[in-house]
């Protein structure tokens, strides 16, 4: 559970503090350089049992470099450097999720926002998720076509000398697809055990004006194959805490909120997690987005997700990353990287 009690941070604990980061003590250099590429490069590792108590990082490329005028610069560098964390020796990753839309955003863009368990803080990105583990591996793949990423990398962790009972293993799943304007937006369909903690969504409309996408309540099938939902809303920002289509715009608070909202380019992106309202399940969990408008008042979309959930055991994500629509949305800002169907 990710719940953390006020008397925690006076409450004494058997661990060791330490601390995985890219700055080399021998040749004093900071980062890590991601070349474009190249395979999968490994940033932090560790065979001994612990939890990564907070996770933070930057690089250059998605902003204009001042120290270095020359440099090419491009915004999809946010979708295209890619963050894995594999868990207790499993092949396949628990976390798999490009950087932008894994820190909140999936528009290409940075803002400017804090939450208690991600943000994006002035050049920065951040994650408080408790994280847990008997071993781990992170690694940065870089998919873009020519930028090499020399990331900036911290992360806080506690070590043990015996593995802690009763603790779940983090997961983030990541989905992008463009949609018919009365097609359910699937946020998360898994197996197992355990309890779904929150997502950032980001959307954006085929055409310029448009949010009626924010009809859609959620839909949550909780250990049950029936087609009856168990849990049902009133509408997507209903679900995100907000209303009328977030009416005062964008805002940013602990557990919610609106980091980036456009209605002339018709985009949005929203988060929310749960503490005490996180959605338990035992065996399974579904969750998607269903507008109840007719389809011919509805248009297309694009979007692209990041489910946060913890389950018993590490896991092997549902699917795989999609690369090959990394890029599929309508428009991206400040580049002439435009795509429509």
């Amino acid at each position: 559970m990710i719940v953390l009690k006020t008397t925690a941070i006076s409450t004494l604990r058997s661990a060791s503090s330490k601390q995985f980061t890219t700055f080399d003590s021998l040749t004093k250099s900071k980062t890590k350089r991601i070349e474009p590429g190249a395979p999968a490069t490994t940033i932090a590792a560790s065979d001994k049992p612990g939890m990564i108590t907070r996770l933070w990082l930057t690089f250059p490329g998605w902003f204009w470099r001042h120290w270095d005028t020359k440099a090419e610069n491009d915004p999809s560098t946010l979708k295209k450097l890619i963050l894995r964390i594999y868990w207790d020796g499993e092949q396949h990753p628990s976390v798999e999720a490009p950087v932008g839309d894994f820190f909140g955003i999936g528009h290409c863009e940075f803002r400017h926002y804090v939450s208690r368990y991600l943000g994006m803080s002035s050049g920065g990105f951040y994650s408080y998720f408790p994280m847990p583990y008997n071993s781990v591996r992170i690694e940065l793949e870089n998919l873009h076509e020519s930028i090499p990423c020399d990331v900036f990398f911290n992360a806080n962790y506690e070590e043990y000398e015996v593995p802690q009972d009763g603790q779940g293993r983090f997961h983030c799943l990541f989905q992008t697809n463009r949609l018919g304007g009365s097609d359910p937006l699937p946020l998360l369909d898994i197996q197992g055990n355990g309890h779904y903690v929150g997502c950032c969504l980001s959307m954006q409309g085929e055409e310029l004006n448009y949010l009626s996408y924010l009809e859609a309540p959620e839909y949550m099938y909780i250990d049950t194959e029936s087609a009856e939902p168990t849990i049902v809303g009133t509408g997507l920002e209903d679900y995100f805490n907000g209303g009328w289509y977030f009416r005062d715009g964008e805002f940013h608070s602990e557990l919610h909120g609106v980091p980036l909202k456009d209605t002339l380019r018709s985009m949005i992106s929203m988060y929310r997690f749960h503490e005490r309202d996180a959605i338990a399940f035992k065996e399974n969990l579904r969750i998607a987005f269903v507008n109840p408008w007719e389809a011919q008042h509805l248009k297309p979309f694009w979007y692209a997700s990041t489910a946060y959930w913890y389950q018993d055991r590490a896991a092997a994500l549902p699917a795989k990353l999609p690369a090959d629509r990394l890029m599929s949305l309508y428009r991206t800002r400040d580049t002439d990287h435009q795509s429509y169907p």
